[in-house]
């Protein structure tokens, strides 16, 4: 017996049914009509599509892929509401591991978990670190908790035990992680200050050593942040080299922001000899200005460059490593001097809550998951301390 159909398109035939849902602000009759190979195939769909609104999503929830509500999401509402660095993160997310990825095409009310495991695992099984999965998770929670409060899905996926985060051993080369901390040695560290003694940028090396202080925040010093008579130095800015997104155009701008976190505005104590090596950084940007004359941008930056404007952070990268590589020091990236800093004064005993605040970290312990993989002698001795309180027969 045939299979009865009352729709014909492109020489093939099909059962169709509709749902009336109201009128649009133009008094139109909105219709969605639903097809099947038999009549309860198509109603099996309008039934679940009714579920689905009754369910409180949204009227063209079953019409909307991942990847083209990510993109809209992504421009549209996070966009203005993040500091430019932290949406290019996020662009560069969407751009290499949303945009090509599976993903993309599937209508959001079909994404399972399973859909999202697999894609995890093929990126770990194509040398991807954890770390930057965990990144793409991250960005793809926040996305689903739109898409609940829009409508568009039911629940997320990305939450609680539906996705395990895969693990390897390969790591990212532009990652932080954090038990992959370098440091330079006492032996280094004195090659390093020895190498930038007549360098124009000598006092922002000493100062990243002295201070733990992050690039961006040493190239958004100003001298009105050094307080001579108490020997401090306030953060309030930081500068960051980043892409500026004009509809689909990407230009590389350099920017002024606020730090990373609240606790990254901060005012700490300098070494006083450090003092003397800025009052002379002053006086060597003065000749600068008078070389340059009119077309010098008077900004009040410590390190700017010769012309007076924001130091490329780019540029520093690569004055650095040419230090290092002309020195025969081994390469470490710049925000090493930084974590040096950090273990210098853990080798003096600092404690970690000081530590905490002289960096300028949020929580007391991202020091301490940060920090506690540098210090293996410092581990030795205190186990060694510990023992001390048995007396084994």
């Amino acid at each position: 017996m045939a299979t009865k159909t009352n729709y014909k398109k492109n020489g093939n035939s099909y059962y169709r049914v509709s749902l009336d849902l109201g009128r649009d602000a133009n008094g139109k009759r909105i219709r969605k009509e639903f097809y099947g190979k038999s009549k309860k195939e198509a109603e099996d769909r309008l039934e679940k599509y009714k579920n689905g609104l009754n369910g409180g999503l949204a009227a063209d929830y079953d019409k909307l892929t991942l990847g083209n509500v990510c993109k809209l999401w992504l421009f549209e509402k996070v966009k203005n509401t993040v500091k430019p660095s932290t949406f290019e993160r996020y662009e560069g997310i969407y751009r290499n591991y949303v945009k090509p990825s599976p993903l993309y095409p599937i209508r959001l009310n079909n994404i399972r978990g399973l859909d999202i495991q697999r894609y995890y695992n093929k990126l770990i099984n194509n040398s991807k670190s954890s770390n930057v999965i965990r990144n793409l998770n991250k960005l793809l929670k926040s996305f689903f908790n739109y898409c609940i409060a829009e409508g568009y899905m039911t629940r997320n996926y990305c939450m609680g035990k539906s996705i395990t985060i895969p693990d390897n051993r390969f790591k990212d080369s532009d990652s932080e992680i954090e038990n992959d901390i370098t440091i330079f040695t006492l032996d280094e560290q004195n090659k390093f200050i020895k190498a930038v003694e007549n360098h124009r940028l000598r006092a922002l090396f000493l100062l990243a050593l002295g201070t733990g202080f992050r690039q961006g925040e040493l190239l958004g010093l100003k001298w009105s942040d050094i307080d001579y008579n108490k020997c401090t130095l306030s953060v309030k800015r930081s500068i960051k080299s980043v892409y500026l997104f004009d509809g689909n155009k990407r230009e590389y701008h350099l920017i002024e922001q606020t730090p990373k976190t609240k606790n990254s505005i901060r005012t700490i104590p300098i070494p006083e000899n450090l003092i003397s090596i800025l009052k002379r950084r002053k006086l060597e940007q003065n000749e600068e200005k008078l070389k340059v004359g009119s077309v010098y941008v008077k900004n009040d930056y410590i390190f700017s460059n010769t012309l007076g404007t924001a130091t490329d952070p780019q540029n520093l990268r690569k004055i650095y490593k040419r230090i290092l590589v002309n020195n025969n020091i081994s390469y470490k990236k710049f925000h090493s001097l930084r974590h040096t800093y950090a273990t210098r004064l853990f080798e003096k005993d600092v404690p970690i809550k000081t530590v905490q605040m002289l960096l300028g970290h949020s929580d007391i312990s991202t020091t301490s998951n940060i920090y506690v993989h540098v210090m293996p002698e410092q581990k030795i001795e205190a186990v060694n301390k510990i023992n001390t309180l048995f007396k084994v027969e």
